[in-house]
């Protein structure tokens, strides 16, 4: 397939400013990896830059190279290393350098591990939980391949916000995701933790050839699993190894899906666009709100249920 050449609203603005470089020289310092960086995040420079906030990176845990190859992800594939076992405490440093009051970890996947790697990501929000007990902690994790009890170390650990990515419609999982994720998998993780009172969120790419009934199905079951947040964005090609763009959404499109996502289905939010990306600063801004505003994770979701 051609390329196909991005239309205006897509148009990216290059990260530049004191802020941004700030954040820059403090990762480089701390030796950490961001998947701001890592996986070319469009939104780099405007959420780095703190135009909306005092700015926030998502860290990228236990290396640069990941277990899996899916073929929309450009983050390098095979080449493990061992674990850094001070990892945990250089974020929370960095987090103290930069002065953030909203975290996002996530990670790559390590299925080389014994535990995956669960035991580093939950060591990693409790550093940070205890030296900043006001910081809200949302994570991002793998699958873990289905096991409960991984994903019950990162719930036991105390995060405000678990996230794991449904990535695309059922029909696309393959050959969008690698062939050890899967639909199943993925919405079993998201329907333990949504069984806590932590919030849970999940996010869809569109322009892969998923069908609007596709869209629709893969939200409703993504709420009836039980997550609170939802994210939709544009699939970027990060090169022409990379699975090919199949359409690029309109912005008209995006503003739909939320609409439906929050007022018929049932979505406590929904942040889309086509620049959305899963750790993009409307969903955090959205989960500081109601965690701040003294309500329960329960009552939040009554709320929201009894509008639907």
């Amino acid at each position: 397939m051609a390329r196909r050449r991005k239309p205006d609203w897509l148009r990216m603005r290059p990260p530049s400013g004191g802020r941004f470089t700030e954040i820059r020289e403090t990762l480089r310092n701390h030796d950490l990896n961001t998947v701001c960086e890592e996986a070319n995040c469009p939104n780099l420079g405007e959420c780095w830059s703190g135009r909306n906030g005092p700015g926030t990176a998502t860290f990228m845990l236990m290396g640069d190279r990941c277990s899996r190859g899916c073929n929309f992800c450009d983050v390098e594939t095979g080449g493990m290393e061992p674990l850094d076992p001070e990892e945990p405490s250089k974020v929370a440093d960095a987090v103290s350098e930069i002065g953030l009051d909203y975290v996002v970890l996530t990670s790559v996947d390590r299925d080389d591990l014994p535990d995956q790697g669960a035991g580093h990501f939950a060591r990693t929000i409790e550093e940070i939980k205890s030296r900043h007990p006001g910081i809200l902690v949302e994570v991002l994790i793998p699958d873990f391949r289905g096991d409960p009890s991984l994903v019950d170390r990162i719930v036991d650990a105390g995060p405000d916000v678990i996230a794991h990515n449904v990535e695309t419609v059922e029909r696309l999982q393959w050959p969008v995701r690698d062939r050890r994720a899967g639909y199943e998998q993925s919405l079993s993780v998201l329907g333990h933790a949504a069984a806590t009172d932590i919030y849970t969120k999940t996010s869809l790419m569109l322009g892969v050839g998923e069908y609007d009934h596709e869209i629709y199905r893969t939200l409703s079951d993504c709420r009836e699993a039980g997550v609170d947040v939802v994210t939709l964005g544009q699939y970027l090609q990060p090169s022409r190894s990379h699975l090919d763009v199949y359409e690029y959404v309109h912005p008209d499109a995006f503003e739909t899906w939320r609409r439906v996502a929050e007022e018929e289905i049932g979505f406590l939010y929904c942040a889309s666009g086509p620049m959305v990306r899963s750790s993009y600063r409307a969903g955090e801004l959205f989960v500081d709100a109601v965690l701040r505003d003294g309500r329960s994770v329960d009552e939040a979701r009554r709320e929201a249920h009894a509008a639907t």
